[in-house]
């Protein structure tokens, strides 16, 4: 991590132009992105950031205290607190990636800090909001998580956001997961899922973003599968579909080089 902000950040390639801003997934941190970064052409900067709660980032909570709004949980803190980092970085205009999670938060700055981006890139994720089972499910496992005080509810996540080709063949990419998730701290799981749980649908604020933008998902996605991503395609004004095959939810590290080149064409036209 290096100089300051709100939120912990890393500085994963230096460069010239638009930098590439990366935010990750649940319930993982910023590390899920570092496959791509050497397949990535240009000379663009590229920088990670870990959201409230996760990886190196404080809580949901102290964000909430620094940016001096109300101490819930929400994908709308999420945004506000990268925008926050960003400004503190010197950073005005970017090009902001997000996986999963970190596409809600995608969502949420095109709501509420359009100006910031320059692209947005959504890869697999969704504009929508749960449906009540899904909400209920996810305030669910916020409590027996915060119950327990482990992260063993969502560890079997680690198979569930991969493709079944990825299951079956990479068994690697299982236990590097497994990590990631372990490394989590409960308090910031139970926060995020608390604020999934409450995002409301953004077709519309995808609909009003007149940016360019990409849209990439697994062609073995399971949790945000390729209707999702043909839902966004048909809302954004001017979108790019890559669909990644032999791949589900993590296809930054199931198969990196489609989406650097989806990346990088995105910065490309930003």
């Amino acid at each position: 991590m290096t100089g300051d902000g709100l939120l912990a950040h890393h500085r994963l390639r230096e460069g010239e132009g638009t930098p590439l801003v990366l935010l990750h997934g649940f319930p993982l941190d910023s590390r899920m992105w570092h496959d791509i970064v050497p397949l990535l052409p240009g000379s663009f900067p590229v920088l990670a950031l870990d959201l409230p709660g996760m990886g190196a980032s404080p809580s949901g909570h102290d964000v909430a205290l620094r940016l001096q709004v109300p101490d819930v949980p929400s994908v709308e803190l999420q945004a506000d607190a990268v925008a926050d980092t960003l400004a503190e970085l010197g950073i005005d205009r970017a090009v902001v990636a997000g996986l999963s999670m970190g596409g809600y938060t995608v969502l949420a700055l095109l709501e509420r800090h359009a100006w910031l981006l320059a692209g947005a890139a959504l890869v697999d994720t969704k504009a929508g909001a749960d449906a009540e089972e899904a909400r209920a499910n996810r305030l669910r496992i916020a409590d027996e998580v915060e119950r327990t005080a482990t992260v063993d509810e969502v560890l079997g996540m680690r198979r569930a956001v991969l493709g079944e080709t990825s299951r079956v063949e990479r068994p690697d990419l299982v236990q590097r997961i497994d990590g990631w998730i372990r490394d989590q701290g409960p308090a910031g799981i139970a926060w995020c899922q608390r604020a999934m749980a409450a995002r409301p649908d953004r077709l519309d604020a995808l609909r009003a973003f007149d940016g360019p933008v990409a849209v990439v998902v697994g062609d073995e996605d399971e949790l945000s599968p390729l209707p999702e991503a043909e839902a966004m395609v048909g809302a954004a004004q001017d979108a790019v579909l890559t669909v990644v095959r032999r791949a589900g939810h993590m296809t930054p590290i199931e198969q990196p080089e489609p989406v650097a080149v989806a990346l990088a064409d995105l910065v490309a036209r930003a």
